[in-house]
Order: structure tokens, then sequence, then C-alpha cells
């Protein structure tokens, strides 16, 4: 029997939300499964991941194949290096110490690059966002009046008129009277 780590689909349509399983190849996407490894959800940003890194640890170990998806977020969680670490230790190539510096090393590393990632992501979000508004001056309102004008303006005041544009209410053309002979 062939065992597939995989997706198992739930959740609404254009808001999946996946299972991964531990599941038979022949069994189909949605139906029986052996055990339950986690949730996948791809709709926020980053995606949010729950997985039983243990568990998956020990399929992984007895036979288990990850689909491409599923071998992308195990190995974003470092399971597929703790797989190969292990696989290292068993055989007598590496101690278990050695093993989990490496692995430690590995976390740290990752943890690095997700703080400069993020810092990068939030200068880049300054630096396209919109400049905040400043005040703007019409050309009408800077006016330039020759000195011989400014005269005549200041001891004639001009009333000005405002006209507020508002809805136009147009009378209807009358109907022909009909004629009811």
């Amino acid at each position: 029997m062939a065992v597939k780590i995989r997706l198992s689909k739930r959740g609404r349509k254009k808001l999946s939300l996946y299972d991964i399983v531990v599941a038979d190849a022949r069994a189909p996407r949605d139906g029986r499964f052996i055990e339950k490894l986690g949730n996948y959800n791809p709709n926020t940003r980053p995606a949010t991941i729950l997985l039983k890194e243990e568990s998956a640890l020990q399929w992984l170990r007895k036979g288990a194949q990850p689909t491409n998806t599923v071998r992308t977020i195990l190995s974003s969680h470092g399971v597929l290096l703790k797989k190969h670490l292990q696989l290292g230790v068993d055989k007598g190539a590496i101690t278990q110490e050695i093993a989990d510096q490496k692995l430690e090393a590995w976390q740290q590393e990752k943890e690095q690059r997700l703080a400069k990632k993020d810092n990068q992501t939030a200068a880049e979000c300054k630096a396209t966002s919109p400049p905040k508004p400043q005040q703007v001056i019409s050309v009408t309102q800077q006016e330039t009046v020759p000195p011989a004008e400014q005269d005549l303006k200041t001891t004639t005041p001009v009333p000005e008129t405002v006209v507020q544009p508002g809805p136009q209410q147009a009378t209807p053309p009358p109907f022909p009277e009909e004629n009811s002979n």
C-alpha cells in the first residue's frame, strides 16, 4: 500500500482551506485518510500553516511520500532537514549533538532571513506610499496685478457674486391635449 502525505480540501468556494493528511494513494482527495497532520490556509498573508512536525517526521521515516505542495510546506518547517539529519545519525555519519546544532543553526538563519525580508517589505511600503497632501495654491489665487491697477482695486471694492451650481429643474414640455371626440 502506497501512503501519501497530501492536502485534503475543505472550506467553501473561493475560500479553500486544506488539511494536511496521511492517506492511501488510491483514496480520493477528500476521502478516507489515516491521520490528520495539520492545516494549511493559503488565503492569509503569509499563509497560515499548523503542523504536527513529529508525526510528519515519523510518517516520512516510514516511507510516506509527500506531494509537491506538502513537500514545500515540510521543507519550510524544517521537517525534511530533520529527516535528513536523523538518517545521518542512524547510519553513524554524525552524532545527535551535531545534528541538533545544524538544525538550530538552520532555524536561526531562517529567522534572520524572515526578519530581513520583513524590514525590506516595510521599507518598500513606506517608499511606495503616496506623499501626504500639501497645500496647493491655484493659479487664480496667484493673480498678478500691475501696481497701477492695485490702487484701483484697493480703493474701489468690486462685489463678487458666487454662483452655486445646483440641480437644474427644467419644466417638462406640455403635452398636447387630446381631443376626446
